[in-house]
């Protein structure tokens, strides 16, 4: 099994930490030297493939996952020459703004409001001086990507969350009492040209070319009582977005979340659960089928979760009908079993068993 590099992230729930080294391993088997990251998130994967030599493409259509890759993908300095633009922005005076008025809680009071909140106001106040000095500063695209994945990785180490933003925790957890202190992130630097993109992955993979695409869509419950109405990814961390936008959004609800993070603006067609009314099919599953068949790449990788709204049978019928499912890595975290290998031929037996997150490695068809 490979190693897999350091890589730098926050707290996230699609977190590919994990698989890691099963990715590497399955993106070994090829002949791949340049990867499509359709779904890139944190950035994690991105970083892990840049890491080990490939070039990467790295897509979200996150502000906040574009402001990542562009820190740990474009960078071609080392961490010594952003130790003054940190330190700078470390020893600015609090100030209250924006996001003290909205997101920051007093400890020692009753919320004027009633609402609990993500971040103590002693760190608000100074995320309000840093987010207002980083526009005012003259910065290069990188730089300013840097700042801003410092701070976002700071205000991560001192929420009071559990790791998203759609509700905030009733009690302040312990590290919300820490200082809000910056660092210069783990940054590298390769020989590749990466590059950066924010477009909805369809329209990209209509005109970019890779000899591996991996994709890890967000995906839909199975769970048939699922609601029309449920909270997506876009809103888990709408904070990070308005961190990096800071546009002073239109807000709604008891997480004050952007109004353009709502169910019905920011749905991902991945997230879907409904049936498509012609077919009969889910509109999940055809987005799947849909990317894959679209997708102008000899290998791809494909993440997929017993949670999400595919049946095994379905997706099984997916893989086989867009060119050779080659391997298939099954990891279940409930019995902590990791990189169990599974036969391409009987993997469905079992797939739905809840809690297991599956590794496809497919090559396409020779006209994809």
């Amino acid at each position: 099994m490979i190693d897999a590099p350091t890589t730098e992230g926050v707290k996230y729930a699609g977190s590919k930490l994990k698989l890691l080294p099963h990715i590497l391993q399955l993106a070994k088997k090829t002949d791949a030297k340049t990867v499509l990251d359709g779904f890139s998130g944190t950035t994690r994967v991105s970083q892990a493939f840049a890491k080990t030599g490939y070039r990467v493409l790295c897509n979200d259509i996150a502000a906040w996952s574009e402001v990542f890759g562009v820190c740990y993908l474009l960078n071609r300095k080392c961490k010594a020459d952003y130790v003054e633009l940190i330190e700078h922005l470390n020893t600015l005076l609090p100030r209250e703004g924006w996001f003290t008025e909205r997101y920051g809680g007093n400890p020692e009071a009753v919320q004027a409001d009633g609402l609990k909140k993500p971040w103590q106001i002693h760190n608000t106040r100074k995320l309000d001086a840093i987010r207002e000095e980083i526009d005012r500063l003259p910065l290069t695209k990188v730089e300013r990507a840097i700042a801003l994945t410092s701070l976002i990785l700071a205000l991560d180490r001192v929420d009071s969350t559990l790791g998203h933003f759609a509700s905030y925790l009733k009690e302040w957890s312990p590290r919300s009492f820490n200082e809000l202190v910056l660092e210069v992130p783990n940054l590298f630097c390769t020989d590749e040209q990466h590059e950066v993109s924010r477009r909805d992955i369809f329209e990209l993979v209509n005109d970019r070319t890779a000899d591996l695409a991996y994709y890890d869509p967000p995906y839909g419950s199975n769970n048939e009582k699922m609601p029309p109405s449920r909270v997506r990814y876009a809103s888990y961390y709408h904070l990070w977005s308005t961190v990096c936008l800071n546009d002073d959004p239109e807000l709604f609800g008891k997480a004050l979340r952007r109004k353009d993070t709502s169910d019905t603006l920011a749905s991902s067609v991945f997230e879907e659960f409904r049936r498509n009314d012609r077919t009969g099919r889910f509109i999940a599953v055809e987005a799947i089928e849909r990317l894959i068949r679209n997708t102008r790449a000899r290998w791809i990788i494909l993440s997929y979760s017993s949670a999400g709204r595919a049946t095994a049978d379905e997706l099984n019928e997916i893989l086989r009908g867009n060119g050779s499912l080659v391997e298939v890595v099954e990891i279940d975290y409930k019995r902590n079993v990791m990189a169990k290998m599974k036969s391409t031929h009987d993997w469905v037996r079992d797939a739905d068993v809840p809690n297991r997150e599956f590794l496809f490695l497919i090559e396409t068809d020779t006209n994809n």
